[in-house]
């Protein structure tokens, strides 16, 4: 099983009823890799974490923090939200292409 999963992604902004967020899209093999792990957890513990997210820790720079992933559309896609304060830490801002790294 594979322990971490790099990608390199663009930064997306998402304006919600609640307020803006910005996230990145895990697709592809990154996802495919989510997705098996969170297969696993399931056959293993016998149950599913809240919305199917996966807990992980992931790193942006220098930035690293503990946090969750979610499923979206059957689990081809995963959303990991990025934080205004590690946006601040790393100057970072919308459409920028980041390199993520997350540990599962």
């Amino acid at each position: 099983m594979t322990e971490s999963v790099t990608a390199t992604l663009p930064l997306k902004r998402w304006q919600g009823d609640r307020g803006t967020y910005h996230l990145v899209t895990f697709a592809g093999d990154a996802a495919e890799a989510l997705a098996t792990h969170a297969a696993l957890h399931r056959m293993e513990f016998g149950r599913q974490r809240g919305f199917g997210s996966v807990k992980l820790t992931a790193r942006i720079g220098d930035t690293q923090w503990r946090t969750s992933v979610f499923p979206q559309k059957q689990q081809s896609e995963w959303v990991l939200l990025v934080s205004k304060k590690v946006m601040r830490a790393e100057g970072l801002s919308a459409d920028d292409r980041i390199e993520v790294l997350l540990s599962l």
